[in-house]
């Protein structure tokens, strides 16, 4: 038998970054691995859209963040970004965020900068209140990190970890971001400015956990990166990795089932459309997690979801978005790099995106400039911009659903007749009577709904800075809740997966090893928190729990949603591959960096900070008590 023969055999469904990380890992141990990809290009949302006329956009991501997991992603291959051709080039400053009453903020990771900018509204004792607020996200990253992320949750006794319960209630995640901010900033203004981190996991900060104030330490301490070349670079680094190990990357090559054994106990290959059949001794599932129970599990095409899928669906899902690539005529003044347009009314519209699934009237948006740190994005002189304005996921027709000239709305409407989107109508002037919003439904009439919502963001971009973005575009694509779904199969449009609320993570989100549904568990009580927990109870006097051969990665497994979330998933994911079937983890053979210790360099640890000013007060209380009591036994 040769030598090519007896390799083990992987099958990865699915180019996005999950995929390609997991496949570049498993090629790097020995593995012959074949990704099937349904596009015709490689990074699923983390991809580019090109134009004949030279314009760029980053599809999805446009941010670089939490540097260290791309870094140990390309060393623990074997080589590094810089070797793989990959230019990080630091945005500065991280953001400009724009207020409704004519106020911009700068965020940086220059401290100087940030003092001058946070006095100005929370005074001399603001900036000291902020570096407590890094302090606690500090805490909050570091944890993370190393309890959380790089650790797998595969069941419901993972989280009876001590080494993870220890630091639970640290993490706050039984308190928002929104609560854990007001601890620390007493300006709305301020509160606003950092927490609208919350939108980067599909989640309003009234309701993400205080743990996610993560995302923005990351950004002020490590700062925000852009990749020469787009996002997609880094994916293709990874693509090309991976295939100088083996890859065999297959594009335009749609799997419509994954074949399980005759007992349906394990995974032994998967079927493409058309009918052929591919057989492999691991299937490595990177479409959306949902889909993939819905659809690629199902026992026929025309069969119904199991209890378990229906219960997937059930969950509360990350918001989708509208978001607009616009090649411009012109380079605009006054936008940086990064833009966040903050609504008037802050809470009312997430609660409209998050709470009610509507396209809100006067939504919060993210606006990005790529050429402000990459020329190339555009022709010379012109500039490329992409908004992204966060709105609902999909939702059924509504019931008593009104239809005028093909807008859905559920009752009556402010601002006379629909019109389909003109350019002197917002989303406002459309929205049902005493409705913040119009719901994304699968019946919309989404052209008009594209309209509306370019037309509210152009006139907000244009109040706030004086820039009329709407005359100066000459190449404009879209993306809505209906293309992020047929083009990606994401379930209801959510462009982040499933939520990351606190019974969606851990233990409670969707394991890496994929589960075998059980009639007598599954569906008894519904997709919430008391279904959650009786699947995750019973699982653990099961046996057959998992279908052997078979494993999930990607935005809607643990550990979650975001590129170097889903990089942290596609380790976790190969190593529990390698040992399933005993192989040998390479990546952790390598040596860990051994610190260089010079005399200079010796640690001789105090007393815990603080506790020094601390003991000497309890001292001196102690010390002040007993000279009164004496003195009372001389004189009384």
């Amino acid at each position: 038998m040769s030598e090519k023969a007896r390799q083990k055999t992987a099958i990865v469904i699915g180019a996005g970054v999950g995929g390609v990380s997991t496949a570049a890992r498993l090629a790097h141990a020995g593995f012959q691995v074949t990704v099937l990809e349904k596009n015709s290009f490689t990074g699923g949302r983390c991809s580019l859209i090109k134009t004949d006329s030279g314009y760029r956009f980053d599809q999805g991501p446009s941010l670089l963040l939490l540097p260290r997991l791309f870094h140990q992603t390309f060393e623990e291959l074997g080589t590094t970004l810089e070797k793989e051709g990959v230019e990080l080039r630091k945005c500065e400053p991280n953001y400009r965020i724009w207020f409704g009453d004519g106020v911009d903020f700068e965020m940086s990771t220059d401290l100087t900068r940030m003092k001058t900018e946070i006095e100005k509204w929370e005074g001399i004792d603001g900036y000291e209140r902020y570096l407590g607020w890094l302090q606690e996200s500090h805490r909050h990253y570091e944890l993370s990190v190393e309890h959380v992320l790089l650790k797998n949750f595969t069941s419901l006794a993972d989280m009876l970890r001590p080494s993870f319960l220890m630091h639970l209630f640290t993490l706050h995640p039984f308190e928002s971001i929104w609560t854990r901010a007001g601890k620390y900033f007493w300006t709305e203004r301020m509160k606003r400015v950092f927490t609208f981190g919350s939108m980067y996991m599909g989640m309003s900060p009234f309701d993400a956990p205080g743990t996610y104030s993560l995302l923005q330490y990351t950004e002020l301490t490590e700062g925000i990166w852009y990749p020469v070349g787009g996002f997609h670079r880094v994916i293709q680094a990874l693509v090309d990795i991976g295939e100088r190990k083996g890859v065999e990357y297959k594009l335009n090559s749609a799997v419509s089932k994954i074949v399980l054994d005759d007992k349906g106990l394990r995974a032994v290959g998967v079927e493409i459309e058309g009918g052929d059949v591919m057989r492999a001794d691991v299937v490595i599932n990177n479409s959306d997690l949902v889909y993939a129970y819905t659809s690629l599990l199902a026992t026929s095409p025309s069969a119904s979801p199991t209890p378990y899928a229906e219960s997937l669906a059930k969950r509360p899902a990350s918001c989708s978005s509208i978001s607009f690539y616009w090649g411009l005529s012109q380079k605009v003044p006054g936008l940086e790099a990064h833009n966040i347009f903050l609504a008037d009314e802050y809470k009312k519209s997430f609660d409209a995106i998050f709470k009610k699934h509507l396209i809100p009237d006067a939504p919060s948006f993210y606006v990005n400039v790529p050429t402000r740190v990459d020329a190339s994005a555009a022709p010379e002189g012109k500039d490329s911009v992409v908004v992204l304005v966060p709105v609902g996921h999909l939702v059924d027709e509504p019931s008593a659903a009104k239809k005028k000239d093909g807008i859905v709305a559920d009752g009556p409407t402010t601002g006379g007749e629909l019109k389909g989107g003109t350019t002197s109508e917002t989303i406002q002037t459309v929205s049902p009577y005493r409705q913040p919003g119009v719901q994304p439904s699968k019946v919309q009439d989404w052209p008009a709904m594209i309209a509306l919502a370019r037309q509210t963001i152009i006139s907000t971009i244009q109040t706030r800075t004086g820039v009329d973005l709407g005359p100066l575009i000459v190449h404009e694509e879209t993306n809505d809740p209906i293309t992020w779904k047929q083009k990606f199969n994401l379930d209801k449009g959510a462009i982040l997966g499933l939520s990351h609320s606190f019974f969606n993570v851990l233990s409670f989100r969707p394991s890496t090893r994929a589960r075998k549904g059980s009639p007598f568990l599954d569906g008894r009580f519904g997709g919430g928190v008391l279904g959650r927990l009786s699947e995750l109870v019973g699982d653990l006097g099961r046996w057959d729990r998992d279908i052997k051969g078979l494993y999930m990665v990607g935005a809607s497994a643990h550990p979650g949603t975001g590129v170097p979330i889903c990089l942290a998933g596609g380790k976790l994911v190969a190593e529990q591959v390698l040992q399933d079937l005993r192989a040998e983890v390479p990546w952790e053979a390598k040596k860990e960096r051994v610190r260089r210790v010079g005399k200079l360099d010796k640690e001789e640890r105090p007393m815990p900070l603080g506790l020094d000013s601390e003991f000497m007060s309890i001292v001196a209380v102690i010390v002040w008590a007993v000279a009164i009591y004496i003195c009372a036994v001389i004189y009384i």
